[in-house]
C-alpha cells in the first residue's frame, strides 16, 4: 500500500459530515433534504410515500444515486479537479497497435579501430546516458602476436614525412627529379593513409549522444578493428511504427496525426507536438495482413525503444460530441462511471455508456449533458470517500 494511497484513505476517515451547501437547498434539495421532521411540514400521510417498514433508498439512489462528501479544503489536499462539460470537436479515431523504434540516423555501433585487448571505461553499462565522442572503452595491443600495426605505421609515416620534407626544398631548386618527388609524395600519402590517430590512442567513443543499450564485449577480451562492443540509442529522433489491419486501408487517407500511451507512465505522445510527421505508408509493405504507417518525432528522455504502443490514428474533426479525459472515467466491474461535482461539498458517481478514444480524451453516448460539472483528476479520492460511508447531513435513507 502506498504512501499517496495511505494518506488518502486517512483522509477520507477523517471527513466531518457536513452536509452540502446547494444553493440554499433550492436546485439540489431533492438530492440531499430527505429530513422528515414533523416541524418542517412532512405530511407522513401523502399518497404514495408510505413510510412503514419501506426501504426508501433503493427508488431514491436509483434516481440520483447516493451523495458523496468531500470538503474543499479536503478535495484541494487528494488533487481533486472539475471541469465543465461541453459538446466540442471530436474527429475520426483508428485504434491500432503500434511500437517505438530508434531513427536509423539516432542509434549508433561503437566500434573497435584497432585489434587489441578491450577494457569498457569506468561507469559504463547497460543504461547509462553517454555523449557523442565520450570514452566508452580502450583498446591496447601491447602484448599481442603480431604486435600493434597501427604502431608500426606511425614509424613508416614518420619516415614517409622526413624523406618528404628533405626531397620538397631538392625539388624546388630543381635539384631532383619530378619522379622522384612525386615517389616521395606518394610514399607519405600512403603511409598517412594507413596511420589512424584515434586509432594509436587506444579510444573508444560513442557516435552519438544517447543511452547505452548493449555491451557487446567483456574488458580483457581480445577484439579485431571494426568489433562492435556497444550500442547506443540517440534520443534525436524515433519512429512510430503503427500497424493497421489490410482491411481498413482506405481510411488510411483521412489520417492526420497521431497518439499513443506509452504503458510504463500513462503518458500520452502526440506527434505532432513534437515535432513529428507523417513518414509514409506502403500497401506493398504489409505483411501478415497489416499495413505499417511510420512516424518519425523527436524523442523525450522517458521514451523507452522498442516499446510496444496503443496507436490513435486521428482524422480530422468532423463532428461535435460530449467527451472527457481519460483521467474521469472510472472503471467496476466492466461498468463505467463518472463523478459529477454537484457543489463545493458534494459529489455522486454517475453511469454512461463510452464511445471513442482518442488516448487522452473518452467521448460519452449518454449519462452526461452540457454543464453538468464532472471530476476530471482525482477520482481515486472522492471513490475511497464513497467508500469511507460518507452520506451528508440530512440525506439518511433509514426511516
Amino acid at each position: 500500500m502506498t504512501y499517496k494511497f495511505i494518506a488518502i484513505m486517512a483522509a477520507c476517515a477523517a471527513l466531518t459530515l457536513g452536509g452540502c451547501k446547494a444553493k440554499d437547498n433550492d436546485e439540489l434539495g431533492h438530492h440531499h433534504n430527505h429530513s422528515h421532521s414533523e416541524a418542517e411540514g412532512h405530511d407522513h400521510e401523502h399518497e404514495g410515500h408510505d413510510h412503514p417498514g419501506e426501504d426508501h433508498g433503493e427508488d431514491a439512489h436509483a434516481e440520483h444515486g447516493d451523495v458523496i462528501t468531500l470538503s474543499p479544503d479536503m478535495a484541494e489536499r487528494l488533487g481533486v479537479k472539475a471541469d465543465t462539460v461541453a459538446e466540442a470537436p471530436f474527429g475520426s479515431v483508428l485504434e491500432v497497435s503500434g511500437v517505438i523504434e530508434s531513427s536509423a540516423d539516432a542509434a549508433g555501433a561503437v566500434s573497435a579501430r584497432t585489434a587489441g585487448i578491450f577494457t569498457y571505461a569506468p561507469g559504463i553499462s547497460i543504461g547509462s546516458e553517454v555523449r557523442a565522442g565520450q570514452t566508452i572503452g580502450s583498446v591496447r595491443a601491447e602484448g599481442v602476436a603480431g604486435g600493434d600495426p597501427n604502431r608500426v605505421a606511425k614509424v613508416e609515416l614518420d619516415a614517409a614525412k622526413a624523406e618528404l620534407d628533405r626531397i620538397t626544398p631538392l625539388w624546388e631548386d630543381r635539384l631532383v627529379t619530378r619522379a622522384q618527388y612525386n615517389a616521395a609524395v606518394a610514399a607519405y600519402q600512403r603511409a598517412l593513409a594507413a596511420y589512424s590517430a584515434p586509432a594509436a590512442s587506444g579510444r573508444v567513443t560513442a557516435p552519438v549522444s544517447g543511452v547505452i543499450t548493449t555491451l557487446d564485449a567483456r574488458s580483457g577480451q581480445f577484439v579485431e578493428t571494426g568489433t562492435v562492443v556497444a550500442t547506443v540509442n540517440g534520443s534525436a529522433s524515433y519512429t512510430l511504427r503503427a500497424d493497421v489491419p489490410a482491411r481498413k486501408y482506405a481510411l488510411l487517407g483521412d489520417v492526420t496525426d497521431a497518439r499513443v500511451v506509452l504503458p510504463y507512465s500513462g503518458r500520452t505522445l502526440l506527434m505532432s507536438s513534437l515535432k513529428g510527421r507523417r513518414a509514409g505508408t506502403s500497401a506493398a509493405a504489409a505483411r501478415s495482413g497489416y499495413v505499417p504507417v511510420t512516424f518519425t518525432f523527436a524523442g523525450t528522455p522517458d521514451i523507452v525503444p522498442g516499446t510496444a504502443v496503443d496507436v490513435y490514428l486521428l482524422g480530422p474533426d468532423t463532428r461535435t460530441a460530449i467527451s472527457v479525459p481519460r483521467t474521469a472515467i472510472v472503471e467496476q466491474q466492466g461498468d463505467y462511471y463518472v463523478y459529477e461535482k454537484l457543489d463545493e461539498d458534494c459529489y455522486r458517481k454517475l453511469p454512461v455508456s463510452l464511445g471513442a478514444t482518442d488516448g487522452e480524451r473518452v467521448e460519452v453516448l449518454s449519462g452526461l449533458h452540457p454543464g453538468m460539472s464532472v471530476v476530471t483528476a482525482g477520482t481515486t479520492a472522492v471513490t475511497l470517500a464513497a467508500a469511507s460511508g460518507n452520506i451528508p447531513e440530512g440525506h439518511s435513507h433509514s426511516h
